[in-house]
């Protein structure tokens, strides 16, 4: 399989900068085999049957885009230099891995101030990256990281605008729970509590789990054999009570249906035995056309970038030739793309 089996043309004008409003409102593209039919977000009560279990992935996003000053004497007396710290895996004891721009601004040892309450220190410098111990952790380090942080958007919103108050909403699902993300589960930015509420009384079930999603999930596929790839990894958990909810609805002969492809990754991982099992632990799962799913049914997401690793796992699911015309209809009819674009839902032929 070579990367440019993946690829496509995409308009520039159809990369959403900003959300559908209200949630719930963004259109939504079902294929279901063979067929295509265009509806919105909205209409997913009508879509799905009782008994069918959405899986969503509860991770919050932290505002991990952060702005400071590094000082320093110098022979002419004190000096100071901009740093641009993004956030990109917490580590044992509170540390971060970060990108930091301009690293060479920076020795290992000084400190960068990020407002009165919170600084940090490069304790190491790897692969590009910075090693950042904070002066706080736990609820302190997430009160004075939201105070002094802005959402990390992604980098093809980022180039077109700054991340602004609108973000500190639009880019949180409204289950969120768990900080640790840096980037959003972004099929889930579509639901809202209306949504959710009719789901409930069409007799849908809901099951949470955890993946953390990285910045590791904009990285773009370099090797031009695509079996050559090496994800990267992210911490995610499936607990006891998800696995037994997921196990029961396979066994009741019901669909299981992740909402994003990070849930689809955590799922697939902790199923890699062949059953659902509880499950904590960094992920590289890397899904590709051939791969065998164990126990997704069908997949809620929303339209990914050419040539990426998403788009070989939508092929994955429901073969590269439909997916590709999948995508032509979107691009021809003017589907929004991207994280804050429109949604599809793809259920693909059952064997």
């Amino acid at each position: 399989m070579k990367l440019s089996d993946f690829d496509f043309h995409l308009p520039d004008d159809r990369i959403a900068t900003r959300p559908a409003r209200p949630r719930s409102s963004a259109r939504m593209l079902l294929a279901r085999g063979d067929a295509i039919y265009d509806h919105i977000v909205s209409d997913l009560p009508q879509l799905l049957q009782p008994g069918d279990r959405l899986v969503l992935n509860d991770t919050r996003v932290i505002p991990a885009r952060l702005s400071g000053q590094r000082h320093r004497q110098s022979a002419q007396g004190p000096v100071s230099a901009r740093i641009a710290v993004t956030l990109l895996e917490p580590r044992m004891g509170g540390d971060w891995t970060a990108l930091i721009k301009p690293l060479k601004k920076l020795k290992i040892g000084e400190e960068i101030v990020f407002s009165q309450d919170l600084s940090a220190t490069l304790k190491d410098i790897a692969d590009g990256q910075g090693l950042l111990q904070f002066n706080l952790t736990g609820e302190d380090f997430d009160a004075a990281l939201a105070q002094a942080g802005a959402m990390p958007l992604p980098p093809y919103i980022a180039s077109k605008r700054a991340a602004d108050s609108r973000d500190t909403e639009d880019y949180q699902t409204v289950f969120a729970r768990h900080p640790g993300a840096v980037a959003a589960p972004t099929a889930s930015l579509h639901f809202d509590d209306a949504l959710i509420e009719a789901l409930r009384a069409r007799g849908v079930a809901f099951t949470y789990v955890t993946l953390h999603v990285g910045a590791g999930t904009f990285l773009p596929v370099k090797v031009d054999d695509v079996t050559d790839h090496k994800m990267h990894a992210e911490w995610g958990r499936v607990s006891a009570q998800a696995a037994a909810e997921i196990a029961a609805t396979k066994a009741a002969g019901h669909r299981v249906i992740p909402v994003g492809t990070t849930a689809l990754r955590l799922i697939e991982s902790a199923a890699r035995g062949g059953t659902i099992q509880p499950w904590e632990g960094d992920t590289d799962i890397f899904i590709y056309p051939g791969f065998r799913f164990q126990v997704t049914d069908a997949l809620m997401t929303n339209f990914h970038l050419p040539k990426s690793t998403l788009m070989m796992l939508v092929s994955a699911l429901m073969g590269r030739e439909r997916i590709m015309g999948i995508y032509d209809h979107a691009v021809h009819t003017g589907y929004r793309f991207f994280s804050y674009g429109d949604s599809s839902l793809l259920i693909p032929t059952p064997d």
